[in-house]
């Protein structure tokens, strides 16, 4: 995932950026980056060690029916065989699976995110409603 759109993903779980602004530029995709987005999204999702407990509050948050595919087959756990079926679902599947996704990772993000945000090396923990520190990461990764 391009850097940028790393740090959209984890301003949304700092609550800088509504979820709307990730599910607009998800859609602008063809299949397979849609794929490949919600597959980095899983690697976030496991950086951030998610947990199954996480999963009941992440579908809450997510306004999904818990009927939805998606919800149903997350409710396995976290374990990544079971993440990885959301990214086999049919097309018309994946703006639920990104929704869902999203939500259980900024649910586990948020538990990190108090004692990570200190670590200098971890710029996804950094204030990223400073201009500054986009500034200093999009430099940092060029």
């Amino acid at each position: 995932m391009e850097i940028a759109k790393e740090i959209e993903v984890n301003k949304y779980a700092q609550n800088v950026i509504d979820i709307e602004d990730l599910i607009v530029v998800f859609n602008s995709f063809d299949l397979n980056e849609k794929k490949k987005y919600l597959n980095d999204l899983l690697f976030f999702i496991l950086q951030s060690k998610a947990k199954d407990e996480d999963i009941e509050p992440a579908i809450e948050q997510s306004k999904l029916r818990k009927t939805y595919t998606p919800c149903v087959l997350i409710q396995k756990g976290v374990a990544t065989h079971n993440l990885k079926r959301l990214l086999e679902l049919p097309e018309n599947e994946l703006n639920k699976s990104l929704i869902l996704l999203l939500n259980l990772f900024k649910i586990a993000y948020q538990k990190r995110f108090e004692t990570e945000k200190v670590d200098t090396y971890k710029w996804w923990y950094w204030d990223l409603s400073d201009n500054k520190n986009i500034e200093l990461i999009l430099k940092n990764y060029k």
